[in-house]
């Protein structure tokens, strides 16, 4: 994959260019770009379900924990 680098006045990339051939091979391995093509504002529409396994096991409990927390807290503050 051949990249160009954009540069700004002091020199810092700013931004990165590939071919779309590049582009369309990264948009097939990873199906999550799609949404980057998007225009602002729209968004994709995604069931609940879609996310199951995203969070592991341990870190949904202190979530959890952590709401439970806050509603107790926003109880006992009325």
């Amino acid at each position: 994959m051949s990249v160009q680098y954009i540069s700004d006045s002091q020199g810092k990339h700013t931004a990165v260019v590939i071919s779309i051939e590049d582009w369309n091979a990264l948009k097939a391995k990873y199906r999550d770009l799609e949404i980057l093509e998007k225009p602002a504002g729209s968004s994709i529409k995604r069931k609940p379900s879609d996310f199951a396994g995203c969070l592991s096991r341990e870190t949904a409990t202190k979530m959890l924990l952590d709401i439970e927390q806050s509603r107790n807290q926003w109880e006992r503050d009325i």
